[in-house]
């Protein structure tokens, strides 16, 4: 479990392929305080560390992860968004986060505001109804608030920090972004379905 709050930036320096497999070295700040069978979200994938070495580790993605989230796309230099699990006494600052994407989005727009930076995504239509006005959203690990929401597309507002400290600044038109809807309105949605009461 995670809280969509962005610790690192680590670095991928390294992709090696074993059969549907890939297995990203990451370089980290965080990495000496990481533990082998941990936890860490990468870019709001939940994966486990496998070996440790000095300021590297390694995490391994299957086949289902790279055909459902954009890691099948990280080469070396790529930036990486990097969360470890969340403990009990550790505040929750941003919302709950699974570290289990549902889908993934596409930047249709990225605009310089005064002091901030406004991107818009598009996804498909079928997730729309789990998409609340001012509602949460993570968005490759990053806990954000979405508006403006209309048919399949949604905006965010990245202050000066998040921009700097997360991968947000790598992000322009065209980029493919790791989408996890929030888990209570996933749940409530199911809920309602099977009770032919959605409306």
């Amino acid at each position: 479990m995670f809280t969509g709050i962005v610790e690192h930036l680590g670095e991928v320096i390294d992709v090696k392929e074993e059969g549907t497999n890939k297995h990203f070295t990451i370089k980290s700040g965080i990495t000496h305080e990481l533990q082998i069978d941990q936890s860490v979200s990468h870019n709001g994938v939940c994966l486990t560390v496998v070996s440790i070495k000095d300021e590297n580790y390694v995490v391994t993605a299957i086949d289902e992860t790279l055909q459902k989230t954009n890691l099948g796309s990280l080469k070396i230099g790529d930036k990486v968004n990097l969360e470890r699990s969340l403990t009990l006494d550790k505040r929750i600052d941003g919302h709950m986060v699974q570290g289990h994407v549902d889908t993934t989005a596409n930047c249709i727009k990225m605009e310089a505001q005064d002091g901030s930076w406004l991107y818009r995504f598009s996804l498909d239509e079928q997730f729309s109804e789990l998409m609340v006005e001012k509602g949460s959203i993570c968005v490759s690990g990053t806990s954000l608030t979405i508006f403006d929401v209309n048919k399949g597309e949604f905006s965010v507002a990245i202050i000066p920090y998040t921009y700097e400290h997360t991968i947000f600044h790598q992000l322009k038109e065209g980029s493919v972004v790791n989408i996890e809807f929030d888990m209570m309105g996933k749940y409530i949605l199911k809920y309602l379905k099977k009770m032919n009461i959605s409306g």
